[in-house]
């Protein structure tokens, strides 16, 4: 039997009372009730509609279709939330408004990383860089082949072939780094003249710097990503270039700086992730920069301004059954996304903020061009003394 869903146009509100829709919707989690009358947010109806040949008529008996529908309830983002709430339902789970809020969940364990540091023997270290080429030289051997060899600073002779070249080669960040924390001299430079000409090629420069230089004090070795479509790739405290007979080590991990200032194309963002997920290695991201000040009075209008930027709460699978708001707990909170959209780094930064709050994790629906639904589950990373936000984020299937 098709749901019939009533329309109060001057009320805007969707309502069902006919009796078995009422117990049809009741039993998959639809709406709330009140007085024995189901009522719906626009989604649901939207859907009810759309897969459940559900009817749908103001008190004056006209007809609404999907669009009429639509129309009446407009919002940001309108299509990419219906697809990404049709398709978790179409999975046979339940996503619920974010009005029903009303605790902390405290589901939202961050994982943590080893902890370690970078302790840099005193060298006299000289070298000369390169402004437009963003690198710097040491050609003095021994010296550059132990900062290589003992701290993996540098590219001593050629990439998996030292033994053919006798110079050092250091990146932008390198350099800054060893001339901060290692007393390094150049030549025809300062630090100033290394920063000037790296922003001058890169506006968001000492963003991926203070990224680069937190991992490196802590004892890890931060690299290029290049080949991987990110910023760097991580080894954990201890790793060194030295190989143990042929075997080369391998990162299992890859950096993407994204500063709060910034914003990207949902679809070149997606693109990191997956080339990450290629290669087997855990993305991660980095929001770096100071977040915006906001005025908070009252617990209450931080919880409205929390409902109006994620778009629904999850339920998830629990022990081979479906998560369910009579006897269970949401797991996760949606950011519904279009692969035609930028995101900035400040309102992601907030939506994780956000679920941090509450105690649930953030979930990222996107929504491409064929309405197919791609979710990356994202999970909140401490760095023992870290300064930085990190988080893993990894392609969840539900």
């Amino acid at each position: 039997m098709a749901v019939k869903i009533e329309l109060d146009v001057k009320k805007k509100q969707l309502t069902v009372s006919e009796p078995e829709s009422v117990s049809s919707l009741v039993n998959g989690y639809y709406g709330y009730m009140k007085k024995g009358t189901i009522h719906l947010f626009s989604e649901e109806a939207l859907y009810l509609l759309d897969i459940r040949n559900a009817s749908c008529n103001d008190t004056s008996l006209n007809t609404y279709r999907f669009n009429a529908v639509a129309a009446l309830f407009p919002q940001k983002k309108q299509m990419a939330r219906y697809f990404a709430y049709k398709d978790w339902r179409d999975r046979g789970l339940i996503a619920r408004q974010t009005s029903e809020i009303c605790e902390c969940y405290g589901r939202n364990n961050a994982k943590k990383y080893p902890p370690g540091e970078l302790k840099l023997d005193k060298y006299a270290l000289q070298g000369r860089f390169y402004a437009d080429d963003l690198w710097s030289i040491i050609d003095d051997e021994p010296v550059g082949k132990e900062l290589y060899e003992r701290y993996w600073l540098g590219q001593f002779g050629s990439y998996k072939a030292e033994q053919r070249g006798k110079l050092s080669k250091l990146d932008a960040y390198e350099t800054l780094f060893l001339v901060r924390h290692a007393g390094m001299h150049l030549e025809n430079a300062k630090e100033a003249d290394v920063i000037r000409a790296a922003r001058k090629q890169h506006k968001d420069f000492l963003h991926l710097y203070s990224v680069y230089e937190d991992w490196r004090l802590h004892g890890y070795v931060l690299k290029t990503g290049f080949k991987f479509g990110t910023h760097f790739r991580l080894y954990m405290p201890g790793a060194s270039p030295v190989r143990e007979g042929n075997e080369w080590i391998h990162s299992k991990h890859v950096i993407h700086c994204f500063p709060r200032s910034s914003k990207m194309l949902i679809s070149e963002w997606a693109r990191a992730i997956r080339v990450a997920h290629s290669v087997k290695k855990t993305f991660l991201l980095a929001i770096p920069g100071e977040a915006k000040k906001k005025k908070i009075t009252g617990k209450k209008k931080e919880t409205d301004n929390f409902r109006t930027t994620l778009d629904f709460l999850l339920y998830h699978r629990q022990h081979g059954g479906i998560e369910n708001p009579k006897t269970g707990k949401p797991k996760y909170l949606m950011l519904s996304l279009s692969e035609e959209e930028y995101i900035g780094g400040e309102e992601l930064a907030e939506a994780i903020a956000q679920c941090k709050r509450i105690g649930l994790e953030l979930i990222l629906a996107i929504c491409d061009r064929e309405t197919s639904v791609t979710y990356y589950a994202v999970k909140r990373v401490e760095v023992p003394g870290s300064k930085e936000e990190y988080y893993e984020i990894e392609w969840e299937q539900p």
